[in-house]
């Protein structure tokens, strides 16, 4: 893990404790050893590991960094990417991570166990119930996603979760610019503003990353997120 601790540094200032790179460690050994029963990742190789999962969820610091006790959610986490990473290095974050897939879900429930990180909830639910329910709508200060939607949709999935004034951070490839372009519309009916789009560059990872980072402005109207299934099929447009 001595990439990861020195690319930590370097792009973030941050000083990954002996026991956050154990944790990381762990982290990567269950990650394979699950990965050979259930389909986790297709990023297997030690070194990506480092880079395009555990560096790749730390970037999101770049756009915001939370204060103790913030609730975060994370939506379609798949392996626990980014919340996982940022539990680590954060601890004092109340983790919510979103993961319909049960198989996945399980090796979340039990990754939680083996780092023993405490305030995680793992939640097998679909994003648009979860923020149709009253116990998570408008609930978290940072509401975040990796590569799980186009941004029309993923803005519906991220905006009813977040409270007026916290962030949502959405981690993008190369399309992030033009996807924000065709999201306004939908980002500002969802009671969110446009903070940043910012490139971030990954030591040995060729393609630039993006953090679309949305600030909580305004009440999502009652009627969103609309039913499992539809803001994927028929996204929001102007």
């Amino acid at each position: 893990m001595e990439a990861l601790r020195q690319a930590t540094r370097k792009l973030l200032g941050l000083q990954l404790t002996a026991s956050q790179i154990r944790a990381f460690g762990i982290y990567a050994r269950e990650l394979e050893e699950w990965n050979r029963r259930v389909n986790l990742t297709a990023i297997t190789d030690p070194a990506d590991i480092e880079m395009k999962h555990f560096l790749d969820s730390l970037s999101c610091l770049l756009a915001h960094r939370p204060g103790p006790g913030s609730r975060v959610v994370d939506v379609g986490t798949g392996a626990g990417f980014p919340g996982i990473p940022l539990k680590i290095v954060y601890p004092g974050i109340r983790l919510t991570l979103v993961e319909a897939t049960e198989k996945k879900a399980d090796f979340l429930r039990h990754i939680a166990v083996a780092l023993r990180l405490e305030g995680v909830t793992v939640l097998g639910e679909r994003a648009e119930a979860l923020g149709q329910n009253p116990h998570h709508r408008e609930q978290y200060d940072w509401a975040l996603a990796r590569a799980v939607a186009e941004m029309r949709t993923l803005a519906e999935y991220l905006l009813p979760l977040c409270r007026i004034g916290g962030r949502c951070v959405a981690q993008k490839g190369e399309s992030a610019p033009q996807e924000v372009t065709g999201a306004q519309h939908a980002i500002h009916l969802l009671g969110g503003r446009i903070v940043q789009i910012m490139p971030v560059e990954l030591p040995t990872v060729a393609e630039t990353r993006y953090l679309v980072n949305l600030e909580k402005v305004a009440a999502t109207p009652p009627k969103y997120p609309r039913r499992p299934g539809i803001p994927s099929k028929r996204p929001l447009t102007s």
